[in-house]
């Protein structure tokens, strides 16, 4: 492949990011998880990536928006590594499974059912997509250290956002409904479309990659029933994220 003086996508080169980054979906989140950042500056915006870089803790931190499902996110992984960074941390957005499930709450993943296909390309099937042992347990104790409702367990990632929430007019009906019934019965505690990738490209690449996410609602609860107010605020699952960065680059010192 050509060299270039800059990555391809994110147009950033090396230098431009800290070891330790944030990964959103959305680009327009990039400028409020920044914000809890200290000295953050605006570095660069392509297609749906946006990067800003600051400190915690006097280490150099980055976030970088991903786009929706696993090309984009495995691209900026790729890209990111590439220039310095080395620990992920996916903040994000979900839809509750789980009855236990709730708008508002905070999920941390421990780990991912790979029923998306970017990861197909890293890995055959039979390799489970697993998060970081050490992002997930900064995570949890992030959550717990400002107290948010908190859920841990396996997530669910598949390409088609309509698929899940409108399965019934796909001509593939007959397996996403089945499938839907076995995440169900399995416990799992959310969907959404980015972990699967990022977490089996992490270990590809030899990187740490944990992922926390916002509950918006769960058409589970829906269907059964039950109270729930549908929430859009990110701003918990963001201040995780950033909090487990914090004890992520405190432990790394501590070891050195």
């Amino acid at each position: 492949m050509q060299e270039l003086e800059k990555q391809f996508h994110i147009h950033c080169a090396e230098g431009d990011v800290g070891r330790y980054c944030i990964l959103p979906g959305d680009p327009g989140r990039c400028k409020s998880i920044a914000a809890h950042f200290d000295d953050a500056v605006f570095v660069s915006q392509n297609r749906e990536y946006t990067i800003y870089t600051g400190t915690l803790l006097g280490e150099k931190v980055s976030v970088c928006s991903t786009g929706i499902g696993g090309p984009s996110a495995a691209i900026a992984m790729e890209e990111l590594h590439a220039i310095g960074a080395d620990t992920f941390i996916r903040v994000g957005t979900c839809g509750g499974i789980d009855l236990d499930v709730r708008s508002g709450d905070v999920v941390v993943a421990t780990g991912a059912i790979r029923y998306e296909h970017t990861s197909l390309e890293y890995a055959p099937i039979e390799y489970p997509a697993v998060a970081n042992f050490e992002v997930t347990t900064a995570l949890v104790q992030a959550a717990k250290n400002l107290d948010k409702r908190l859920q841990v367990g396996v997530v669910q990632c598949k390409d088609s956002f309509y698929g899940q929430h409108d399965p019934k007019r796909m001509p593939v009906s007959y397996d996403l409904l089945q499938k839907w019934e076995a995440w169900k019965r399995l416990g799992v505690k959310a969907s959404e479309m980015e972990s699967a990738a990022l977490f089996v490209v992490a270990n590809a690449l030899g990187c740490r990659c944990g992922s926390c996410f916002h509950v918006i609602w769960n058409q589970e609860r829906e269907a059964a029933g039950l109270d729930q107010d549908m929430s859009e605020d990110t701003s918990s699952a963001i201040a995780v994220g950033v909090e487990a960065l914090k004890l992520l680059i405190a432990a790394d010192k501590a070891k050195q």
